[in-house]
């Protein structure tokens, strides 16, 4: 069976092609802005334009904007093709990749957030969450990072305030998608932000 996986939630941008568990090909982008752009022509460069059985999508925490055109993009996909989409945390890939290169070690990862916060979570060894994700102010987010080993793109910057552990600089990239927990793996393909949206709708004017 073919997988897709789709990672926009962040600066980075990335698709990833799969037989089985064989990686066919991959594309990963850091373009800050733009995804809207640059989403489906990266699919569709893919060997049969990307077309697979399964769709594998974060649904962030993240970019507002950039876990919207993902969502929505594994969404109208699933439905051409009569694909299964899966959807799964961010942070979670990034906890997948910090373990390809440190084998069985649990992480805390960091990632930067909105209004100056951070979005943190502790992952076990087995690669699942250890607590629900939350943002935090840089100095609370260290205080709350358990583990030695810290990956995201606000790792360094924490472990610099903490003072001590090892720092991994990293992005989400959809070709180490299929190493997400499959317990981690949802149906449900609403986003999740990580905190509430910035803007609130305006109260309706009295008759």
């Amino acid at each position: 069976m073919r997988t897709l996986a789709i990672d926009c939630a962040t600066e980075a941008c990335s698709v990833a092609l799969f037989e089985g568990e064989r990686l066919l090909a991959h594309d990963h982008r850091l373009l800050g802005r733009g995804h809207a752009e640059h989403l489906v022509p990266m699919i569709a460069a893919l060997p049969d334009r990307g077309r697979a059985a399964r769709i594998l999508v974060s649904r962030g925490p993240g970019s507002f904007t950039g876990v919207r055109i993902g969502l929505a993009t594994a969404r109208a996909l699933a439905l051409a093709w009569q694909a299964k989409a899966l959807a799964y945390p961010t942070l979670a890939l990034v906890a997948a990749l910090a373990r390809a290169d440190h084998p069985d070690a649990p992480v805390s990862v960091a990632m930067s957030g909105g209004h100056g916060e951070w979005f943190v979570c502790d992952f076990g060894e087995d690669g699942l969450p250890e607590g629900p994700v939350i943002s935090l102010a840089p100095a609370q987010a260290a205080g709350r990072a358990r583990h030695p080993l810290v990956a995201g793109t606000q790792a360094a910057s924490l472990v610099a305030l903490r003072g001590q552990g090892t720092a991994l600089d990293l992005l989400p990239d959809a070709r180490l998608a299929l190493q997400v927990p499959p317990a981690l793996q949802s149906d449900d393909l609403s986003p999740d932000y990580g905190r509430a949206p910035d803007a609130r709708p305006a109260k309706a004017l009295p008759a």
